[in-house]
């Protein structure tokens, strides 16, 4: 069962992990959450949800709210075939996550730590980063050192690269 936005800030508190919260409404897009008062978009994260064409390696690209990702270029720095959006039904089974709801913290529900995480050189190091606690109903604000640590905690593979 996928953890529940009150799961996963209790095991980041376990984790040692310190984190703000901001309550909202659903929000399924970038563009939502730009309407959202008191947002501060500049330190939102995209993330998007990918599969290479045969279906057997999922990864998770994390990059700058305000970037676009080159599919071909992520492919080429990372050595995989052809990449394509995954399915909804990939995603709740590899992240246990929803669309609207993506985000790195669905690692803590990929128990067999398949997802290859790739994060934007360019979030590297940022003090403050805003990602969904596995619900798209609240944005939790955590330090990239620390979502780096989440990602590590949990086995799977992270590599940063150029978007």
């Amino acid at each position: 069962m996928p953890l529940t936005k009150e799961e996963v800030r209790a095991k980041l508190t376990e984790m040692g992990i310190k984190f703000e919260v901001m309550e909202h409404g659903p929000v399924y897009t970038i563009d939502e959450m730009k309407q959202i008062e008191g947002m501060k978009i500049e330190d939102v994260c995209k993330n998007l949800f990918l599969r290479d064409d045969r279906g057997k390696r999922h990864f998770l690209v994390v990059l700058d709210e305000a970037k676009n990702a080159d599919l071909k270029a992520i492919r080429a720095q990372i050595g995989s075939s052809r990449l394509s959006f995954a399915s909804e039904d990939r995603l709740m089974e590899h992240l246990g996550l929803t669309k609207g709801a993506v985000t790195p913290l669905g690692v803590l529900n990929d128990c067999a730590a398949g997802v290859e995480v790739l994060m934007d050189e360019d979030l590297r190091g940022r003090p403050r980063l805003g990602v969904h606690p596995c619900d798209n109903t609240e944005t939790l604000w955590i330090s990239a050192a620390d979502i780096e640590k989440i990602i590590k905690s949990r086995g799977n593979s992270l590599k940063f690269i150029r978007i």
